[in-house]
């Protein structure tokens, strides 16, 4: 072994310790920095001697950003699911049942069901190759790529003793803290909310671009073993050799001995669960020894060695005191449920959504009613019924949706098919104002230094009534707020000078055009290059960009129509933001491909798909996400749609591999 080869894999061994300490043993013995000093190390080694590549190096946790759709895998041992049981009866029945079937002693582990998305990991001689969804218990997805950004998952096993091969299966989870941090970016950007730890962790690991999934920091609990040549003859004691091997595995594993002391497991983790760092909604209740499991077999859905125990949603009941109306940055008005306080779930509760209008009127509320709250994992309690029977003789008034905004007076709407209603008064409604004023200094969007307190000052100080009115701002007129001093002042003009270099497709994600987010806003900015073309498109050259629909078209024109948005967009060009797209990527383009259509599938090896996009477009070309008579190729990567496959031989389309699909461009 030379010495690259040797400093290579002194580094792998050491960041892998690292990972290990960190992630599953919860006692890092490093630093954040020195840890990222040292990954940017390995990083520049294999990048430099590729001969040496390992699919299971720490680097390969960072995610690459080649999409790739996902492959089904059928199951080598099926992934049923579980009979549920919600009370100490039917816990009682299983028992029972189970000793009838046995007629010998036999142990029951109890275990936590962390409720995330299921996997299923295969290994090789110490090294995963394969992760697979749950799927319909039969066949999954193959989600290998994102399952190695997770940090908690072993790419190659410690120790010794595991079998040639085995499975392992887990829970996928989204902890409590990344949840909140995930959830908090996404109303800043005013994007759907997570309803829950589990829909995250579930939308995350089919993202089609694992360098999203290694940024949401995802976690894994494992649970079960299968295989040929398993270690030991029971369920607990394999647990206990996966630990060894590296992998998480929950300590709070019990080997119960009487139908007591699963009660007590039961009840104990029924409080306990709530200071846990990521959700679970019940516990599992397993046969321990592999033979008797064998013995008692399967139904048609679910083995009969194992149940799961579901805890009840902690409900709790109140008093309605009020409903109130909030508005957003898009005008959309969210009606809030006042409550008594109450406590629930180990928090005070006192405000509940109600969503929309259809929401009040089917739960048919009245200011006083005693309503019942509820708080199973989601982001916020929901009212999910209302004790009618309490109802004095002398109700309160029936809650109805307003009919004029609250915050300026203007008759709200409600748009043909959809639930929300919203205030259209978009220039004269102080959240609205303020709210895209928000949006506009986010990270993502111009990234200026102020965040939500310093918008509401400057706007009640009478500075700021639009995003073009930041860059009139003056150090001076800074200072003569209150908690203003130099350093803040200066750091903020700073940035704000910083922002004219912000690129144009992140200018007009910026300028917060309803329905109009960063995908969005980069492929308006790849098809009409500059915001004058973008002002002078009509609604049929709109949707003849990829992926913009009616909907989409109809608001970019309604936004440039509107007189005072087209003021704002001049001022901030005249202050100096990028209006238009770069010229290098301009002066790169041509017209090689004009007039064509292309559909893309599969996974590629030298670009990421959506490279390959944007090469087709700053090409001339067309890209379209379906085949149709209109397609003139499909550029098909390994594992193409088989439908895609299928439709292309019927309508006679040509399908080109990377090679070509690059020839065409060099020549």
């Amino acid at each position: 072994m030379n010495e690259i080869e040797e400093k290579i894999k002194t580094l792998r061994d050491e960041l892998e310790q690292h990972n290990y300490n960190y992630y599953v043993l919860s006692s890092p013995t490093i630093s954040d920095y020195d840890f990222d000093i040292k990954l940017k190390e390995l990083q520049a080694l294999e990048e430099a001697h590729p001969e040496l590549a390992d699919p299971a190096s720490p680097t390969q946790r960072i995610g690459s950003d080649i999409s790739r759709e996902f492959v089904q895998i059928e199951h080598k041992y099926p992934m049923l699911s579980l009979g549920n049981t919600y009370s100490e009866e039917e816990v009682r029945d299983f028992y029972h049942r189970t000793m009838r079937s046995l007629h010998e002693p036999f142990e029951i582990t109890g275990e936590l069901k962390f409720d995330g998305t299921s996997i299923s990991l295969l290994y090789e001689h110490g090294r995963l190759i394969r992760a697979i969804t749950r799927g319909d218990g039969t066949r999954g997805d193959d989600v290998t790529a994102n399952v190695k950004t997770i940090r908690s998952i072993p790419l190659k096993l410690r120790g010794s003793g595991y079998p040639d091969e085995f499975e392992i299966r887990g829970e996928i989870l989204l902890p409590w803290a990344e949840f909140d941090r995930l959830n908090s970016e996404r109303e800043e950007q005013e994007e759907p909310l997570f309803a829950n730890p589990r829909n995250a962790a579930s939308g995350t690991l089919k993202q089609l671009n694992p360098a999203i999934v290694a940024s949401r920091k995802l976690d894994a609990y494992f649970y079960y073993l299968l295989g040929e040549d398993l270690p030991a003859q029971s369920h607990y004691e394999n647990l206990c050799h996966a630990r060894s091997w590296g992998f998480k595995i929950p300590g709070m594993i019990r080997k119960c001995h009487s139908l007591e002391e699963i009660f007590d497991y039961l009840s104990y983790w029924n409080i306990e669960r709530k200071n846990l760092p990521v959700a679970t909604d019940g516990v599992v209740l397993k046969v321990n020894s592999l033979l008797q499991q064998r013995n008692l077999g399967f139904t048609a859905k679910s083995p009969r060695w194992a149940i799961a125990y579901k805890f009840q949603a902690e409900q709790a009941a109140t008093r309605l005191n009020s409903v109130s109306f909030q508005v957003g940055r898009t005008g959309a008005v969210t009606p809030v449920a006042n409550l008594e306080p109450v406590l629930l779930s180990g928090t005070t509760v006192k405000r509940a959504s109600l969503h929309n209008a259809d929401i009040i009127e089917g739960l048919d509320l009245h200011t006083g009613d005693t309503v019942y709250v509820e708080k199973g994992g989601e982001i916020i309690p929901k009212i999910t019924g209302v004790d009618k029977d309490a109802r004095s003789t002398v109700m309160g008034n029936k809650v109805s949706f307003i009919k004029e905004c609250p915050e300026c007076g203007t008759p709200l709407i409600r748009p043909q098919g959809e639930a929300a209603h919203y205030c259209p008064n978009e220039s004269g409604c102080p959240p609205q104002i303020k709210g895209r004023i928000e949006h506009f200094v986010t990270r993502r969007a111009m990234d200026i230094n102020i965040g939500p307190e310093t918008v509401e000052d400057l706007y009640e100080a009478g500075y700021i009534r639009n995003p073009a009115d930041l860059y009139l701002l003056t150090e001076t007129d800074l200072l003569r707020l209150e908690r203003w001093a130099e350093k803040s002042a200066r750091n903020l003009m700073d940035s704000l000078e910083q922002s004219k270099a912000v690129p144009f497709e992140r200018v007009l994600y910026a300028l917060g055009i309803r329905y109009v987010g960063e995908t969005v806003a980069k492929r308006l900015a790849f098809a009409f290059q500059n915001i004058t073309n973008l002002k002078q498109a009509t609604l049929e050259t709109l949707t003849e960009v990829d992926e913009i629909g009616g909907r989409i078209a109809q608001s970019i024109l309604d936004y440039f129509n509107n007189e005072k948005n087209q003021v704002i967009t001049a001022r901030l060009e005249a202050y100096g933001l990028q209006m238009s797209m770069n010229e290098t990527i301009l002066a790169n383009r041509s017209e090689k491909l004009k007039d064509l259509t292309i559909v893309i599938s599969g996974t590629f090896l030298k670009h990421s798909r959506d490279e390959y996009k944007a090469m087709i477009e700053q090409h001339g070309g067309k890209n379209s996400g379906s085949v149709s008579g209109k397609t003139d190729y499909i550029l098909a990567g390994e594992n193409m749609g088989p439908a895609k496959l299928e439709k292309a031989a019927k309508l006679g389309v040509k399908i080109i591999n990377e090679e070509e699909f690059l020839n065409m461009l060099s020549e």
